[in-house]
């Protein structure tokens, strides 16, 4: 894939790629290969990464506006979704939560190297954020990081109310989502939009779950990991 077929996915939102964005694009990926080679940062050959790092990445837009959003991506490895939304909405006030350290320090060379600005990289994993972070988002993002049930509960807990989580699926996602009733139920929120798209090289279901958060979230979660993956919502 090309940078112009992002720019067409863009444009049907009436979003322009500027040069510098286009730049940035191609120096992250620059990056990523090069630091792949010696972290596995990823399991892709670098003539995927822009479909299916960026591209992917940004069909989040397909489900939401993200112009000055204060955005939270838990488990973000090597910056997806988050930094492709930066790139594109640079005045996002972005905080990538990594528990990798490796994989923060490269997200850190990521962010100095484009020169963003309002990107807050947090070493630690989702259920141990400070207290502060709660109901603290206008949206919280996950890519490939766990079985919904598990997910909603990292997440939920740090969307303002009337806020948003925007789960990254593939083709499971309708039936994690059918897994997932008594946790929606416990975490106080629902399902409200579910954006289906197929990446253009091999047809690959991509499947975008968006949930409201209708009111405040039982300080009792999350709760310790070990105990989410042993008995999840």
């Amino acid at each position: 894939m090309e940078i112009n077929q992002i720019q067409k996915l863009l444009e049907t939102f009436n979003i322009t790629l500027t040069p510098k964005m286009v730049d940035d694009f191609s120096l992250y990926s620059d990056l990523l290969a090069e630091w792949n080679e010696k972290f596995n940062l990823t399991a892709l050959h670098k003539d995927e990464f822009m479909e299916k790092h960026f591209y992917d990445s940004l069909l989040l837009i397909r489900t939401h506006s993200f112009a000055e959003q204060r955005v939270l991506d838990v488990g973000t490895g090597a910056g997806f979704p988050g930094l492709p939304l930066k790139i594109v909405f640079p005045e996002l006030d972005l905080f990538l939560v990594e528990p990798t350290t490796k994989r923060c320090t490269f997200l850190e060379e990521v962010v100095n190297r484009l020169n963003l600005k309002k990107v807050t990289i947090i070493n630690k994993r989702a259920e141990e954020l400070d207290h502060s972070f709660r109901e603290g988002f206008d949206v919280v993002v996950a890519r490939a990081v766990a079985q919904l049930p598990i997910i909603l509960e990292l997440t939920i807990p740090y969307v303002k109310v009337d806020g948003i989580f925007i789960a990254l699926k593939g083709p499971s996602g309708d039936d994690e989502v059918e897994d997932s009733k008594h946790a929606l139920k416990t975490l106080s929120a629902k399902l409200v939009k579910s954006d289906k798209a197929y990446l253009p090289s091999d047809n690959s279901l991509r499947l975008n779950l968006v949930f409201l958060k209708l009111k405040a979230t039982s300080d009792k979660y999350p709760r310790n990991y070990a105990l989410i993956k042993r008995k999840p919502l």
